[in-house]
């Protein structure tokens, strides 16, 4: 007999794996901020002059560099959001 793929029980994280997975958030969020400052420190952002965007582009360059920065992180970014798991990780304890 087959099972839907539905009806398989769920079983609910425990307490350490919640924790687990807050530290994990804290950390991969705290690094895409800092790629989102390095990269606009490149000038990622900044309007390319006469052929530019224009305003539209000023106004939303800061969103295109911060889910730049986010897209960088979540593929495993420089490896800072696992540094900073595994000292938050080592101080909850």
């Amino acid at each position: 007999m087959t099972h839907p793929v539905g009806a398989s029980p769920v079983i609910p994280p425990t307490p350490s794996e919640k924790s687990d997975t807050a530290l994990r958030d804290v950390a991969t969020k705290l690094e895409s901020t800092f790629l989102a400052e390095m990269l606009k420190h490149a000038k990622l952002g900044e309007s390319r002059g006469d052929f530019g965007g224009g305003v539209g582009e000023d106004q939303f360059s800061s969103f295109l560099v911060q889910a730049q920065a986010d897209a960088m992180a979540e593929a495993g970014g420089i490896g800072l959001a696992e540094s900073l798991f595994a000292a938050l990780k080592e101080r909850s304890q």
